[in-house]
């Protein structure tokens, strides 16, 4: 691979991680993001589950567009297409969870099968349409978006866990402190603006 094709793929992976978060800066996951961050493991749980159905999706749904949607001239079929490649791997992930670890699985509760309609999963394989990416430049952005969602659960569910020794007003307690300090967490990730730049 060209140093300069490494260099690309490196640039897009640390810029959608940092910079261009789902969660933090476009705002796309926030029923999850919001729910299940209420302890660590789970949210490490839910954070592995979106990187993994994030990149397998992208992985399928790239070259669906590409070789069936477009040279058919069907590419308005694009959404159905992407949430039923979206919804076979969530199911695939549900049926391993529950196999193998049960506890993980009740803790997630109804926000492992709603990863299908998570609209931060959708929204990376439409993005990378959109920005005419290549395959390979897909999916490092597939996994970046995947691990930036995953960081920024897993650093809610920290600071969550911290805040249940603090005496948090009643009116803030729940999500409403929650979605505060997403806020607060969306303007820290905002320093990285400027630093890489994607198209």
């Amino acid at each position: 691979m060209m140093p300069e094709m490494m260099t690309d793929l490196f640039v897009i992976l640390i810029a959608s991680i940092f910079i261009n978060n789902m969660v933090l800066t476009y705002f796309l996951g926030i029923c999850p993001f919001v729910a299940v961050s209420k302890e660590i493991p789970t949210a490490f749980g839910m954070g592995a589950a979106v990187i993994f159905v994030m990149v397998m999706t992208m992985g399928i749904n790239w070259p669906l567009y590409h070789n069936v949607l477009v040279p058919h001239n069907v590419e308005y079929l694009q959404f159905l297409v992407f949430i039923f490649v979206i919804a076979t791997f969530v199911q695939i992930v549900e049926m391993f969870i529950d196999r193998y670890s049960p506890v993980l699985y009740v803790s997630l509760g109804v926000f492992l099968p709603l990863i299908t309609v998570n609209c931060a999963i959708l929204g990376v394989s439409l993005f990378a349409i959109l920005r005419d990416y290549s395959y390979a430049q897909a999916m490092a952005f597939a996994l970046g978006s995947g691990i930036g969602w995953s960081l920024a659960i897993i650093a809610m569910a920290g600071i969550r866990q911290k805040l249940t020794f603090s005496d948090i007003p009643k009116g803030l307690q729940g999500p409403g402190i929650t979605l505060i300090i997403a806020g607060i967490m969306a303007l820290a990730f905002m320093g990285f603006a400027g630093v890489i730049s994607m198209n």
